[in-house]
C-alpha cells in the first residue's frame, strides 16, 4: 500500500451539478430555502426560477451535494410540492458564494401554487399592536396569501401579478430582498404604507355616519354592521362574498331573497375552532382541515339540543350538516375578531351565476342585496370559489375543488408521461376542465353549471387564461359523449377548426377513469368493476344512463349491469319537479289502476291524482319528452318525493337525495332488524338480458309504510340500507361471473355524484370490503361531475397512445 505523500491533504474533489426541481416550487419560498441550506453547508452556486421550475447550480464535494439534495427534500417550505429532481454535470468554474438570481423566462412547464390561507405567523402580526402590520388586512408571506387569484402570467414575479401597481416601501423592499426573511420574494408583500387599502361604503351611495359605529377601522366597522343585522358584500381573495349574521332570521331571509336561493344551504364562517365546537361535531381530521393552508368549507354533523346556540333554520333547511370554514385572509380574521357567533359567508352572486370579481359587476349585481360594500383596490385576476370537503370513512373527500387545492398538479400513473398534450373540456354541471402534459394533470378550479350563460362566458375566459397562463397548446382534445353539452359543442368546434383529434368518452366510463387516476392505478392494470351511481349521462346506445356497473379500465368498458330504466317525464323537468319521478316509477312498476286499488287512502295518491295525468300518460305511451333513464339520482328523487320531503319543486340539483340522507333515523339505521330493509331484486332486462336493480318490492314496502304512518326518518333509513345491500349484491353477482376458475376478485371503483351521500357510500364500501373486495374511492378529485374532465383526459391519453 502506498503511503500518502508528505504534505498532501485529503480534501475531497469539488464537482459541479445542475439540479432541476419540478413541481410547486415557485412562489412558495423555495429559492430562499435552498439558499439557507446552501449557506449552512458552505455550497457555492446559484438558484433561479424559470419556466420549468427551479434550477440550482451547485459546487461542492459529492457528499456535500448529496446532503444538499436530501435537505431540499426534507426542509421544503410548507406550500411546496416536489415532483421530480434531475441532476447532471455543471460546466464552468464555481462562483465564490451562493446566490439567488433573477427569474429566467422560457416555455412554461412549471405549476402554480393555489392560494393559501393566512399562516399563524402573519395572524400574530396583524394582532400585534406594536408591529408595523397591526390590523393590516393584506398581510402575507411566502407561506401564505394569494397566488392564483392575483397571477397574470408566469414566472410568478410581482410584475406579473395584480400587485404590480403597488411600489414597495423601503421596509417591505428590505424584507423582500433578504433571503433570511420569511418574506423574501413574497410577491404580494405589502403594508399600511405601500399596499392595497380597504374601504367601506354604503350600497346606496350615501355617506356613512362614522360616529354611529364604534370601530377601529373599516374591517372592525364591518363586524359592527354584521352584528346589527346588515348584509355586506366583501371583496374576498378570489371574488366577492355576501355575509350576514347567521343567527339573524331577518338578515338570512333577506339574503336568500336577494340571491334568489330558496333552499340550498349557505356556508358559514366562524372566528375560530372554539366557536364551531358550539354548533357542530368536530373530529381531529375536520379540525386539521379547517386549519390547513387550503382552509376549505368542511361539512360537519350539526349539533342539536337545547344547549346548542341558535343558528337561523333558514341557513341550511332540511339538513343535519353545516358547512363551516375559518377565516382564510387577514381581512376575514380582522372582521371576525369581535364576532362570537358564525356568519353566513356565501358567494357574491345570484343563484347559479358566477361570482362577481370587479367592483362594477359587484355594484350592478349585488347592489340590491348588500347594505354595505367592504372593498379594496387590488384587482382580482381570476375567480376562485371556496372548496368543499367532507371526511367520510376516515378519509378526506374533496367535493368541490377550488381555493386551496386548484390548480395544484395531480401526478398521473407511470406511462402517462408519454401522452401528448391533452385538453379535456369537462361536463355540463359542476364543470372543471383539465390540462394534461408530461404525466401530470392540472384540473381547473370549480367553474359551475354551463347551463347559465354567464357561467359559460366565465368558462371560456378561464380556458383562455389557463392556456395562456401555462403556455399550453393541446395536441388532443377530449369531451363527454353527450352531443348537447356546451363543453362538448365547444370541443367539437375546436376540433373542426384546428384539425386536432377529439376523443369523446361515455360519462360513467369517465367517472370510473377519474377514480382510477385519483388512485394512481397503473395504465395497464386489469379492468376494475366500476360502480357509477349518478344522475344522468349519455349512453353509448343513445339512451340515458345513470346507475351503472361497468367492467372498465382506461382503454374501454363493458356494461355489465344497470338500474331499471324509467321515463324522465318532461325530460329536464323531472329533475326540477321530483314528483314526476315518483309517478313515472309507479307507472313503470304497477300502473295507476293497481296503485289506486291498493293505495287510494294515501295522501300521495291524492297529490298525484291532482296532476295532469292524462297528459303524462300520453307522454309515456307515445314516448314523447319521456326518455328512459337508468338513473340512480332520479330514484332518490322519486323516493324523496313519495315520503313528502321534496315533492313539488327541487330548488337545487340533488336536493331530494340530500334531504333524504339528512332525514335518516340514525337509531333505525344502525339497530333495526335487517329484515325490514326495503327489498330490491336483480332480474334481467328483456332483450339485452342485462342484470338490473328492480325496485318494485321496495315501492310496495314503502307504500305499506306510508299506510302505517311510519316516520320519514325510518323509511329513509330502510331505503338506504336496502339500496346499499342490493348494490353490494349486484357487485357480488357480477364479480362471480368475471372471476371464474378461481381468478382473483376484481377491484371495485366507487364513483358518481350519488356517492356524495355519506350513508350510502359507507354502507356500500363496508359491505364490499367485508366480502373481500379491494375498493377504490375518490379523495383528491370529486366523485361528482367536478372530476369528470380528469377521466376524459386519461381516456383520451390512452386512446391516443394506442393510435400512435
Amino acid at each position: 500500500m502506498n503511503a500518502p505523500l508528505q504534505g498532501a491533504s485529503a480534501v475531497p474533489a469539488q464537482i459541479g451539478e445542475r439540479i432541476r426541481v419540478r413541481g410547486i416550487v415557485q412562489g412558495v419560498g423555495f429559492r430562499p430555502g435552498v439558499w439557507r441550506i446552501a449557506q449552512d453547508l458552505g455550497v457555492c452556486g446559484s438558484v433561479a426560477n424559470d419556466g420549468e421550475g427551479v434550477l440550482i447550480e451547485a459546487w461542492g464535494d459529492a457528499a456535500l451535494l448529496q446532503t444538499l439534495l436530501e435537505r431540499i427534500h426534507t426542509e421544503a417550505p410548507p406550500l411546496a410540492r416536489i415532483e421530480s429532481i434531475e441532476r447532471c454535470e455543471a460546466m464552468g468554474l464555481p462562483p465564490a458564494d451562493f446566490r439567488i438570481v433573477a427569474s429566467r423566462t422560457s416555455t412554461a412547464l412549471t405549476h402554480v401554487a393555489p392560494d393559501a390561507a393566512t399562516c399563524p405567523a402573519c395572524v400574530a402580526e396583524i394582532f400585534d399592536p406594536f408591529g408595523r402590520r397591526f390590523r393590516y388586512p393584506f398581510t402575507n408571506c411566502t407561506h401564505c396569501g394569494p397566488r392564483l387569484s392575483i397571477i397574470q402570467q408566469i414566472p410568478y414575479d410581482r410584475s406579473n401579478t395584480t400587485m404590480a401597481a403597488f411600489a414597495m416601501c423601503h421596509a417591505c423592499a428590505a424584507e423582500y430582498a433578504s433571503p433570511a426573511d420569511r418574506r423574501f420574494h413574497a410577491q404580494p408583500v405589502a403594508c399600511h404604507v405601500c399596499g392595497p387599502r380597504l374601504s367601506l361604503s354604503r350600497s346606496d351611495g350615501r355617506a356613512i355616519a362614522l360616529d354611529s359605529l364604534t370601530f377601529l377601522d373599516d374591517a372592525d366597522a364591518a363586524c359592527s354592521l354584521l352584528q346589527r343585522g346588515h348584509i355586506l358584500a366583501i371583496q374576498g381573495l378570489g371574488g366577492y362574498q355576501l355575509a350576514c349574521d347567521a343567527s339573524s332570521d331577518s338578515a338570512v331571509a333577506r339574503l336568500r331573497a336577494g340571491k334568489q336561493r330558496e333552499r340550498k344551504p349557505f356556508a358559514l364562517m366562524a372566528r375560530d375552532i372554539e366557536v364551531i365546537h358550539r354548533y357542530a361535531q368536530l373530529g381531529e381530521a375536520e379540525a386539521a382541515l379547517l386549519s390547513s393552508p387550503a382552509a376549505p368549507i368542511v361539512l360537519l354533523q350539526r349539533l342539536t339540543g337545547t344547549s346548542t346556540p341558535a343558528i337561523d333554520a333558514a341557513v341550511a333547511p332540511g339538513m343535519n350538516t353545516l358547512g363551516f370554514m375559518l377565516p382564510n385572509t387577514p381581512l376575514h380574521h380582522l372582521m371576525l375578531r369581535r364576532m362570537n357567533r358564525p356568519i353566513v359567508m356565501t358567494s357574491g352572486n345570484h343563484s347559479d351565476e358566477p361570482q362577481a370579481i370587479t367592483a362594477a359587476d359587484a355594484r350592478a349585481r349585488l347592489g340590491q342585496i348588500a347594505d354595505y360594500f367592504l372593498e379594496h383596490n387590488r384587482p382580482i385576476a381570476r375567480r376562485v370559489d371556496d372548496s368543499v370537503v367532507r371526511v367520510v370513512a376516515g378519509q378526506t373527500r374533496v367535493l368541490r375543488r377550488a381555493r386551496g387545492y386548484a390548480p395544484a398538479p395531480l401526478s398521473l400513473p407511470p406511462g402517462f408521461e408519454r401522452a401528448p398534450n391533452i385538453l379535456a373540456y369537462g361536463s355540463e354541471l359542476k364543470n372543471t376542465f383539465c390540462l394534461v402534459r408530461d404525466g401530470t394533470a392540472v384540473l381547473s378550479p370549480h367553474i359551475g353549471d354551463l347551463e347559465d350563460a354567464l357561467t359559460r362566458a366565465d368558462y371560456h375566459q378561464a380556458l383562455a387564461d389557463f392556456r395562456r397562463f401555462f403556455e399550453f397548446e393541446p395536441q388532443v382534445l377530449a369531451c363527454d359523449l353527450h352531443p348537447d353539452y356546451a363543453a362538448t359543442r365547444l370541443a367539437r368546434a375546436q376540433s373542426e377548426e384546428t384539425g386536432l383529434p377529439l376523443h369523446a368518452s361515455q360519462h360513467h366510463h369517465a367517472h370510473i377513469a377519474a377514480c382510477l387516476a385519483d388512485n394512481r392505478v397503473a395504465l395497464d392494470t386489469a379492468p376494475v368493476l366500476g360502480v357509477a351511481l349518478d344522475g344522468i349521462g349519455y349512453g353509448e346506445d343513445g339512451t340515458l344512463w345513470g346507475g351503472e356497473f361497468l367492467l372498465a379500465d382506461y382503454h374501454g368498458f363493458e356494461r355489465l349491469g344497470t338500474f331499471k330504466p324509467v321515463a324522465l317525464l318532461g325530460g329536464d323537468a323531472a329533475a326540477r319537479e321530483p314528483w314526476r319521478n315518483t309517478y313515472a316509477h309507479l307507472m313503470a312498476e304497477m300502473g295507476w289502476p293497481a296503485f289506486a286499488m291498493n293505495y287510494a287512502g294515501l295522501e300521495l295518491f291524492r297529490f298525484l291524482d291532482r296532476q295532469p295525468r292524462a297528459l303524462l300518460d300520453g307522454m309515456l305511451k307515445q314516448r314523447v319528452n319521456a326518455p328512459l333513464a337508468s338513473s340512480c339520482g332520479r330514484l332518490f328523487d322519486a323516493v324523496g318525493a313519495a315520503v313528502g320531503l321534496v315533492r313539488d319543486h327541487a330548488h337545487y340539483e340533488g336536493q331530494g337525495a340530500v334531504e333524504l340522507e339528512a332525514a335518516v333515523d340514525r337509531d333505525c339505521l344502525e339497530n333495526e332488524d335487517a329484515t325490514l330493509d326495503y327489498p330490491f331484486a336483480i332480474p334481467l332486462l328483456p332483450g339485452s338480458k342485462l342484470p338490473y336493480i328492480e325496485p318494485l318490492a321496495m315501492w310496495q314496502a314503502l307504500f305499506g309504510d306510508l299506510i302505517l304512518d311510519t316516520p320519514v326518518g325510518v323509511m329513509a333509513a330502510r331505503f338506504h340500507r336496502g339500496l346499499a345491500k342490493v348494490v353490494v349484491k349486484m357487485v357480488e353477482k357480477l364479480a362471480s361471473r368475471i372471476s371464474k376458475d378461481g381468478a382473483p376478485l376484481p377491484q371495485v371503483a366507487l364513483t358518481g355524484g350519488v356517492l356524495q351521500n355519506r350513508i350510502l357510500f359507507e354502507r356500500v364500501l363496508h359491505g364490499l370490503e367485508s366480502k373481500g373486495f379491494t375498493v377504490l374511492t375518490h379523495r383528491q378529485v370529486p366523485c361528482n361531475d367536478g372530476g369528470l374532465a380528469l377521466g376524459q383526459a386519461v381516456i383520451a391519453a390512452v386512446r391516443q397512445l394506442q393510435h400512435s
